[in-house]
């Protein structure tokens, strides 16, 4: 589900759960052993995170999804792995390194919510970043409120959380979502570049700096808080399974495959 393999000072882990990475209490549970790598690694300064697939993260799994709203009980489950997401994206925030999340495809909802709880992004020019959960009644509860609205201001993240609005690397730059932008093809060497820049300053320095600037922004607990009480409120909405249901059932596009164009005759 995620791989991981050292480079000199930088820990990097690929999402490899084909085909689109999804979250589920699976994934949650690597990413905590990667956690725990990181940290132990002696020297490690860095944890970059990529993924192996055409997206980055699409978000929670929806087989999970279709679980939890077939039966009354299911929304308590669903609560308990967005509680676990944030506990993860919380711990993975405050962790003592440098954390980097290289998005070469779509980030969306949790998978979005994963890359916010780094500490740097850099994006595709092409990549497409979404909270869209609104849209199924429901909401960004993995930390998503919280931590868009400290990065971009209250303004824009009511655009995006509340409009469900998908935006592009070059769109996510230049409202504050991610520092850097790149073509897709020079993103994975430059962030490797990045990476290795970043895990040669001292781990303590990086560790101080990074609990000053928590400081100097507050703390989130409250909000995190509304966001689990919101989401166990919103799946015992008609409304909102109605919608989910909805989406779980669309049918799947259709895939064209174009015929090769035949040789030309001598």
């Amino acid at each position: 589900m995620i791989v991981s393999e050292r480079r000199g000072s930088v820990l990097v882990a690929t999402l490899a759960r084909p085909p689109v990475n999804a979250i589920d209490a699976g994934m949650l549970a690597r990413l905590e052993a990667v956690l725990d790598e990181a940290e132990a690694g002696e020297g490690i300064g860095v944890l970059h995170l990529r993924s192996a697939q055409a997206v980055f993260c699409a978000g929670a799994d929806l087989a999970l999804m279709r679980e939890c709203i077939a039966v009354p009980a299911g929304a308590e489950t669903m609560v308990a792995v967005v509680r676990e997401m944030q506990r993860l994206f919380a711990r993975l925030e405050a962790a003592p390194f440098v954390t980097l999340a290289e998005i070469g495809g779509a980030a969306l909802g949790g998978g979005l919510e994963l890359a916010l709880a780094c500490d740097l992004r850099v994006a595709s020019c092409d990549a497409r970043l979404a909270l869209p959960e609104i849209g199924l009644g429901l909401l960004p509860a993995g930390g998503g409120t919280q931590r868009l609205t400290a990065l971009v201001g209250p303004s824009v993240a009511r655009r995006l959380i509340l409009g469900g609005e998908a935006i592009d690397g070059v769109e996510a730059q230049r409202l504050g979502v991610v520092q850097w932008v790149r073509p897709a093809a020079d993103l994975a060497a430059w962030s490797a570049q990045l990476a290795a820049r970043l895990g040669a300053c001292p781990r303590a320095a990086v560790a101080a700096g990074k609990r000053c600037v928590a400081l100097a922004e507050g703390g989130f607990a409250a909000g995190f808080a509304e966001e689990i009480a919101a989401t166990r409120a919103l799946y015992a909405d008609p409304r909102t399974l109605e919608r989910v249901s909805a989406f779980l059932d669309r049918p799947k596009p259709v895939r064209r495959v174009h015929p090769q164009p035949e040789e030309p005759s001598p």
